[in-house]
Parts: C-alpha cells; sequence; structure tokens
C-alpha cells in the first residue's frame, strides 16, 4: 500500500494539481492538511473521478484535514479522543486538525498540528496539549499510521539555520519532548533520504534549500516492519502554483492485512 501525506495549503486551488500527483506516484491512501475549505465546497467530484473515497473535516477557510483512499474508507473519526478545544476569543471548540479512518486494514491519521504561533502565546500551550492528548491515541501493537504537519523539527539539523529559530516556536524543547511522547508511546519515525519537507514562500527559501522537516509519516512496530521504501517528493515544490510543502510518500507490504486486525 502507498500511502502519501501532504500539506496541501487549499485543496481547491490545487485539486487538478493533487490529482496528476496521486496517477502520477499511483497513490492508495492521501492524507492532506491545510484543504483550507468547509466540507460542503470539497472538490470532492475531482477525487471521485481519479477513483478515491473521501473523508474531509472542515469548516472554514482555515485548517482543514482529509484522507483520500481507493483501498477502503471505514470508521471514519473527525476527532481523536479527548483532542483539545481552542478559541483566542469566544467559545472553545475542537478544530478541523484530524481525521482517522481505516482503509485496506490500516488506521489511518492525518493531522494539523497547530502552529503555535509565539512562544507564550496560548496556541503555544494549545499544540503542546494537542500532541500530549494524540499520544494516548498510539496502540503500538496495531496497524496505525499517523502523518501530517507535526509543524516541530524534532532536531537541529531539521531546520536550515538553527540560530535563525532561536527564541521562535517548532524548535524549543517542550515541542521537541511532546513529539518525543509520540515515539515513546509507541510510534517510529519512518525515515527517508530527504532534508526537509517545507520551505516557505518567502525570502526564496526553497531556491536557497532553506527548509524545515516538519511533515512525517509516524507509524507504529508493525507497520514500521512492513516499510519497503520512504521518500520526499520535492518535485511538487517546484513550478508555478506548489503548496510550500512536499509530499512524503512510504510504501508499506500489507498483502494479506485483514480488516479485522485493525481492531
Amino acid at each position: 500500500m502507498r500511502i502519501a501525506t501532504w500539506n496541501v495549503n487549499s485543496v481547491r486551488t490545487r485539486a487538478e494539481r493533487i490529482a496528476a500527483f496521486l496517477e502520477r506516484n499511483d497513490v492508495d491512501v492521501l492524507a492532506m492538511q491545510e484543504t483550507k475549505t468547509a466540507d460542503a465546497k470539497f472538490p470532492y467530484a475531482t477525487f471521485e473521478t481519479a477513483g478515491y473515497e473521501v473523508a474531509h473535516v472542515g469548516v472554514s477557510q482555515w485548517n482543514g484535514v482529509a484522507i483520500a483512499s481507493r483501498v477502503g474508507l471505514a470508521n471514519v473519526r473527525d476527532a481523536f479522543d479527548r483532542q483539545p478545544e481552542f478559541a483566542k476569543k469566544g467559545t472553545p471548540e475542537v478544530e478541523a486538525r484530524a481525521v482517522g479512518a481505516n482503509c485496506g486494514g490500516v488506521e489511518v491519521w492525518s493531522l494539523y498540528v497547530p502552529n503555535g504561533r509565539e512562544i507564550g502565546d496560548p496556541h503555544y500551550d494549545y499544540k503542546l496539549q494537542f500532541l500530549w492528548s494524540l499520544a494516548d491515541t498510539v496502540r503500538p501493537g496495531g496497524m496505525q499510521v499517523f502523518m501530517g504537519d507535526f509543524n516541530v523539527a524534532p532536531r537541529d539539523q531539521d531546520v536550515w539555520d538553527v540560530s535563525w529559530f532561536e527564541g521562535k516556536t517548532h524548535v524549543t524543547e517542550p515541542e521537541r519532548a511532546a513529539f518525543q511522547m509520540l515515539l515513546e508511546a509507541g510510534l517510529y519515525e519512518i525515515e527517508h533520504d530527504s532534508q526537509y519537507t517545507f520551505w516557505d514562500y518567502k525570502s526564496m527559501r526553497f531556491q536557497h534549500n532553506e527548509g524545515m522537516l516538519i511533515d512525517f509519516q509516524l507509524a507504529t512496530a508493525p507497520m514500521r516492519d512492513l516499510v519497503q521504501q520512504a521518500w520526499v517528493d520535492i518535485d511538487e515544490r517546484r513550478g508555478k502554483g506548489a503548496s510550500d510543502h512536499a509530499p512524503v510518500i512510504v510504501d508499506y507490504d500489507t498483502r494479506g492485512l485483514a480488516y479485522d486486525e485493525v481492531r
């Protein structure tokens, strides 16, 4: 099973590009983040024409996550247990940052972890709470893959210049410790040869290869043991109309996997 994750930075803007990516890479399951649209406006037809079922969670032009699958889509969840709420003003609510489903015997989660904004901002605490709560969803012996934009660079080498990030989010000790909690809960980072997955639009970051590694596929041990290869499709960061993130793609040998194994 070929599983990909991609922060698409507006699914309506890039629907045809995403469909072309799916075809070119022969992807079975795609987790998308920052779809930036409400459920009613999601371009379902584009994916259905390509042979994919879609589960989407979105309420506005902010956030939004989706799973597109051509190997089945069952037991869809629009949040994980104890997913924290947030509101800068007004009544806190669960944002559109997580969607889970069983796809061909694998429990897949598409996640858009809060950015954190600034150290000391309420959004920073919200980010940490999100990651802490997510760790409780891990079943180490299950067939699970948690993937998406984690907005954390776990190591100094995962950013183009760690000194530039001094006093900024994404590289702080609490964020890295929260990411580490996911690994200690039973997840494994699926590794590849690419240095980065995100390059800001500003200051010609991509052209200068000034990027960050913040998009991941984290798998339980049974899924990690099925990994055949993994890579980042950096070509998707090139050209007009590209997202500022590149997709992370992993091949898992799931032949013979029964649906009941995910339960």
